[in-house]
């Protein structure tokens, strides 16, 4: 068993994954769209320098807003560092923060961080920001719990919902791998990841009014604060991709040597993980005809039905290998 300093060290290294490589998955989603439209597109570093120029930018806050608009991008991007701590990205066994969190809780923390955005976006008190929160609310309403039923679903096939003992459970039984109950979870959180992460066709999307969504929460942010709503949206996107391909789809090739340089192969295979997903996310959003916007509600219903579906497939049919 690898000492505390080797585990914290490993910890480090699982949170820099998250935080320096984030923009960079973001970076190559948008170049690959911008290639498949025959686009030249912005170049796959361009993130980091949004980011950069953000930061150097001078902070300004709504005349009638109050000092929670200016502390709630702190608040969601120390909920995404706190979640980055404790899921299997690198690691297929827990690290030292493992036990702060489960699944659940981890379903939990991004709801925290998405009502604080909404939060924030309400004490802006504009029309623009007003109209997006109202909207992320009503998506929200159906996202988390659909997100939770996800995690409910795979919590019945474990027995637990640690993250850690699915993705060991899901990589050493190939019966409980194609089970009815993980392969309609897997259905249900590939729909949430799409809309979750904004890559659901809308018509009228981008920022004009009729298809604002997390752009017109974070309209009044600037400098700082928007460098830091941005950071933690690509956070997001490439903590839920990670945890879809390393705990459901493709929970193998991940190092169980706990030590760095298993720490490090397991970020190599990780990336190669998450540029076939971006590319299948990609070629979903180009070919998937645009949705009118309130039409993303029956698109989650959906994802939820099929979470719901997982559950029922458990206790009317086994679900799995022993039944």
């Amino acid at each position: 068993m690898a000492d505390q300093l080797t585990l914290q060290s490993i910890n480090v290294i699982q949170v820099g994954t998250v935080l320096l490589l984030s923009p960079l998955i973001a970076g190559v989603i948008n170049r690959l769209k911008a290639i498949i439209e025959s686009k030249h597109g912005p170049p796959v570093l361009q993130p980091y320098f949004d980011l950069a120029k953000l930061f150097r930018k001078e902070v300004v806050v709504p005349e009638r807003a109050s000092t929670f608009f200016v502390v709630a991008p702190f608040l969601s991007f120390t909920a995404y560092i706190v979640i980055a701590l404790v899921v299997p990205i690198v690691t297929p066994y827990p690290l030292p923060y493992g036990i702060l969190l489960d699944l659940l809780g981890g379903a939990l923390m991004f709801g925290l961080a998405g009502i604080v955005g909404i939060i924030a976006a309400i004490d802006a008190h504009t029309n623009y920001t007003a109209l997006g929160a109202s909207r992320s609310a009503s998506f929200s309403a159906l996202a988390e719990p659909t997100l939770i039923m996800v995690f409910f679903g795979v919590a019945l096939v474990t027995g637990t919902d640690n993250p850690y003992v699915t993705n060991n459970l899901l990589a050493t039984s190939s019966a409980w791998y194609l089970s009815g109950t993980h392969i309609l979870v897997v259905a249900s959180f590939f729909m949430l990841l799409l809309v979750e992460t904004g890559r659901l066709p809308v018509e009228s999307s981008g920022l004009m009014e009729l298809g604002m969504l997390d752009d017109a929460k974070v309209m009044e942010h600037s400098g700082r604060l928007l460098a830091l709503s941005s950071w933690g949206g690509y956070m997001k996107q490439f903590m839920l991709m990670s945890v879809f391909m390393n705990v459901f789809l493709v929970p193998w090739w991940m190092s169980g040597d706990a030590s760095v340089a298993g720490a490090l192969y397991s970020v190599g295979t990780l990336f190669i993980k998450l540029l076939g997903l971006a590319a299948v996310v990609v070629i979903t959003e180009e070919t998937f005809s645009k949705l009118r916007l309130f039409k993303i509600l029956d698109f989650l219903a959906i994802s939820f039905s099929l979470g719901l579906l997982s559950i029922i497939a458990f206790f009317l049919v086994g679900g799995g290998p022993a039944s």
